[in-house]
């Protein structure tokens, strides 16, 4: 794989990760403030679920890079 394969492949885990991971450890505000969505999350945590994505999309990368590079997946004919 060439460089711009793997960040291709990087970023397109990176965000289904990202979505995957969005839903976890979300609570309602029990008491929203007049004007905002009732559904909206209290406290979305964010910056974790970034870092978390982050660190699983790079091995996750890597693990498609390996197998690819070791033949056990071929993306050429």
């Amino acid at each position: 794989m060439v460089w711009f394969e793997i960040a291709v492949t990087y970023l397109m885990v990176w965000w289904l990760l990202f979505f995957m991971a969005l839903p976890f450890g979300v609570r309602r505000d029990e008491s929203p403030v007049p004007g905002t969505a009732d559904g909206a999350p209290a406290r979305p945590y964010l910056l974790r679920k970034v870092l978390a994505t982050t660190l699983l999309a790079a091995l996750a990368t890597w693990g498609v890079h390996w197998f690819v590079e070791n033949g056990f997946i071929q993306i050429r004919p």
